[in-house]
């Protein structure tokens, strides 16, 4: 009965990798690209360094992903100034994104420090951190490079 078994284990083992090796590229299909971060508010978006006071999180901010100038994802900030974006890599190429896409924080400065501008946008491009693959299921995780303020 353990031969059986065993057999049995085999078999299925082996019409497995048949499978994923008749469809190439299937757990790429089976995918996200997660694009997360943290906000601060600040005039490039990162804690102050020896500030006196500890830099706020910029709660609530508008975070957009832009490609060419047009906004093809969105969130808000929690309070802690954390936010995540999922793409599906079905709809965006990896390259693409990483070649032509940043994340801008829509939402002026001074709405977190009356201190800060008032016109003008955060934006950074994206960086690629890492792949994990779990079965079947890709997670690209991206995260934005250093935040520039853009004056308009």
């Amino acid at each position: 009965m353990a031969l059986k078994s065993m057999i049995v284990l085999v078999a299925l083992l082996v019409a497995a990798s048949q499978a994923e090796a008749q469809i190439p590229g299937l757990s790429g299909l089976l995918g996200i690209i997660s694009i997360n971060g943290t906000i601060f508010c600040s005039t490039n978006g990162n804690i102050i360094p020896n500030a006196a006071t500890p830099t706020p999180p910029f709660s609530n901010a508008l975070v957009q992903v832009t490609c060419g100038g047009n906004v093809i994802a969105s969130a808000i900030t929690n309070g802690l100034g954390g936010f995540n974006i999922v793409l599906n890599p079905l709809r965006f190429l990896l390259t693409s994104i990483l070649s032509s896409c940043n994340v801008v924080v829509a939402s002026p400065l001074s709405s977190c420090n009356s201190s800060l501008p008032s016109t003008g946008f955060l934006q950074a491009p994206l960086q690629l951190i890492g792949n994990t693959v779990r079965g079947l299921l890709s997670v690209v995780t991206l995260i934005p490079s250093l935040f520039q303020l853009i004056n308009v």
